[in-house]
């Protein structure tokens, strides 16, 4: 990949692996554009006609189990989940049919272009799990958690709103836990070991996390929006 190339191309993920299955092509064309967050800015009202619960942003939701196990828990929650990845934006889209979910939205691309969409002071939660950790330090600034994403994602958060970050990275866990703490809109949440070993109540875990592809245990790190 060319430099100048690289500077537009931000998902650097694979977009797409392997054919789709008939049932997920079929999701595509048909619930997909249903349920897809229109392109502009973003009104939450607009997107969930008649709800008013809290609204959660999950980033990089692979294949939909953390997101389709959320929402269907939590069915006053609103729900934007953000995938590149077109196999796992197909697989959560039958997660999505099959338990009948009305409180989710899917972007199938970039989640920058998501949170600059989004009003300041919109989002009540945030997820971040397992995200690519490209562990090789030629391809850290290819990392989400950025400075400049940090300061867009301080942005569009409410006063206290969470972020919930997870990796089996151990060099991607204290990455994202420095530049958190350099962002001063942020604060660390955890006050023992045990806060950042064991994931939060009512998590819903991912093929990703099971498979156990990184170098430790997983890393569950909590901040609030300042």
């Amino acid at each position: 990949m060319s430099e100048q190339h690289s500077q537009h191309l931000r998902s650097y993920g694979r977009i797409k692996a392997r054919t789709l299955k008939p049932r997920q092509s079929a999701l595509i064309e048909t619930l997909l554009p249903r349920i897809a967050v229109p392109a502009g800015p973003i009104d939450a009202a607009a997107l969930f006609p008649g709800a008013s619960g809290p609204l959660v942003l999950e980033i990089g939701f692979g294949a939909g189990e953390h997101l389709a196990g959320r929402a269907a828990a939590a069915r006053d929650s609103r729900f934007i989940g953000v995938e590149p990845f077109l196999n796992g934006v197909g697989a959560c889209l039958t997660k999505i049919e099959e338990a009948g979910l009305t409180n989710v939205r899917l972007h199938a691309g970039d989640a920058r272009d998501v949170l600059g969409e989004l009003p300041a002071s919109e989002l009540d939660m945030v997820y971040i799990l397992f995200p690519d950790p490209w562990p090789k330090a030629r391809h850290h600034k290819r990392r989400l958690i950025q400075p400049a994403f940090l300061a867009e994602l301080a942005r569009v958060m409410k006063p206290g709103a969470e972020v919930r970050f997870a990796t089996d990275w151990a060099d991607y866990a204290e990455w994202t836990l420095a530049a958190f703490l350099k962002e001063p809109r942020f604060r660390w949440l955890a006050e023992r070991a045990d806060d950042w070993r064991a994931p939060w109540p009512g998590h819903a875990a991912t093929r990703y996390e099971e498979k156990r592809l990184g170098d430790c245990a997983p890393i569950w790190l909590r901040f609030a929006r300042a």
